[in-house]
């Protein structure tokens, strides 16, 4: 799983700026830049460090730069012929660039080498945009979890199908999105 370029431009909020978006397996040395994304609470060292070791554990990064720190990362377990999303995290200022979008297409690219028949995943209700962001990539709604967060929102429980000769299958939702 070396390093593989995500190969998407996308501009930068900052006049005339692009970036080169690149996704690559996550390194021990990626670590604390990938606790720094979000609240520490959320995210420990000691749980990545653990997720690296887990044999069925998939993990990217995303960096904007070749020598960058990572402004996003993505952990999944692959499970029989099934891929989990456990984490998609982006730094807040570096969202709405399409890096969320370069992760999760890598992960699609594994799930299709691997011959994964699915993708799953939770996502709070009230995040239109990420819903938005996976009902483009082909997930569609088919679940509810009540009271699923530490603060008690719903969790839309979301699938991505692959088809028999790896392709995506797209699905209208089989749950209502809406809280």
């Amino acid at each position: 799983m070396g390093d593989r370029a995500a190969r998407a431009r996308h501009g930068r909020r900052s006049a005339g700026s692009t970036a080169v978006i690149r996704v690559g397996s996550m390194q021990e040395g990626d670590v604390p830049s990938i606790v720094g994304l979000e609240d520490p609470s959320l995210v420990h060292e000691d749980e990545l460090r653990a997720e690296l070791l887990r044999p069925w554990a998939r993990l990217w990064v995303a960096r904007e730069d070749d020598d960058a720190a990572a402004v996003a990362f993505l952990s999944t377990w692959h499970v029989a012929d099934e891929i989990h999303v456990l984490n998609l995290v982006t730094r807040p200022e570096r969202r709405r660039r399409g890096i969320a979008r370069a992760l999760l297409r890598e992960a699609i690219a594994y799930a299709q080498r691997a011959s994964a028949v699915r993708i799953l995943l939770e996502v709070r209700r009230s995040n239109a945009p990420a819903i938005g962001l996976y009902r483009s990539l082909g997930f569609f709604a088919f679940g509810v979890r009540a009271r699923y967060y530490r603060d008690h929102e719903d969790a839309l429980e979301m699938m991505l199908v692959f088809g028999p000769t790896g392709e995506i299958e797209r699905r209208p939702d089989e749950v209502c999105a809406a809280p």
